[in-house]
């Protein structure tokens, strides 16, 4: 069963859990780490031969276009995360197509490629939200990869479908929507696994027989991180709360080593070729 492996290109101060500390003009005052980490990343999957998906944010491509052709040049897909990193839902229509538009422009530049995919920031394409995906459709993606169902504080629909599924909008068009996966339990409740700081959080065994779960249910894995996630020498932000602490910096020193194990254990392959053997296209 073909697994999706996706890569949220962002860099550690750029988070939304930081917001309240660092201010998007602050953002060129912090020395980056995105390179370098991203290098971890393709140099991991390189080991195996194994090819990704890439959401990069557009404000990281513009600086730094030579680590996009790298990406793009090594056979991975790219794909949008958006130019700033701006929460869906606290945009409106006019702002989101604008930061969305800008992104794929530079994206598209850099890297070579039709970008068809995108993940909001944070996954912050919510019920309310929802009309963001009549822009997508717009701007030529073809996939989304936004919606969580799970419940949390920040994002989440709790509802949604958990396995990949075609959303019908009221325009005829259409999109595939790929949420991050999840397990059901007791038919009530879905708990994450897809990746980030649920893969740090949770024993590698479990991670494992979440996915091999989903794969017997002929269901691929969504599975995402950060680069940020693979550097535990990354600068500590000071004043912030325990919990943001504790989510921001859990583990950091294993997650290489969980990306090796994945890796070995499942097939992975882009969004874009998921899609592809898929009956959605």
């Amino acid at each position: 069963m073909m697994n999706a492996l996706t890569f949220d290109i962002e860099d550690y101060y750029q988070v939304e859990a930081f917001k309240a500390h660092i201010a998007y003009e602050e953002w060129s005052s912090y020395p980056s780490r995105v390179v370098e980490n991203t290098k971890k990343i393709t140099d991991i999957l390189d080991e195996r031969g194994v090819k990704a998906t890439f959401f990069i944010l557009g404000w990281v491509a513009e600086r730094f276009p030579d680590m996009v052709k790298h990406i793009a040049g090594n056979g991975h897909e790219i794909a949008t995360h958006g130019y700033a990193h701006q929460m869906v839902y606290k945009q409106n229509k006019e702002e989101f197509e604008h930061d969305l538009v800008t992104s794929i422009d530079i994206l598209e530049q850099s890297s070579g490629q039709k970008i068809i995919g995108y993940r909001a920031p944070t996954y912050s394409i919510v019920e309310e939200s929802f009309w963001a995906l009549d822009v997508l459709i717009k701007h030529g993606m073809l996939y989304d990869s936004s919606i969580f169902p799970i419940a949390h504080d920040r994002y989440g629909v709790p509802d949604g479908q958990r396995f990949p599924y075609v959303i019908e909008r009221e325009n005829g068009k259409n999109i595939v929507e790929f949420p991050l996966s999840t397990l059901r339990f007791f038919n009530t409740w879905n708990f994450p696994i897809a990746g980030g700081g649920y893969m740090r959080l949770l024993p590698y065994w479990f991670l494992k027989a979440g996915i091999r779960h989903l794969n017997k249910q002929h269901q691929p894995g969504i599975i995402y991180l950060h680069p940020w996630e693979l550097d535990p020498d990354q600068p500590k932000i000071p004043n912030i709360s325990r919990a943001t602490k504790f989510r921001h910096y859990l583990n950091l020193h294993h997650t290489a080593e969980k990306l090796r194990r994945l890796i070995c254990d499942f097939d992975f392959a882009p969004i874009r070729d998921v899609l592809h053997m898929s009956d959605l296209s």
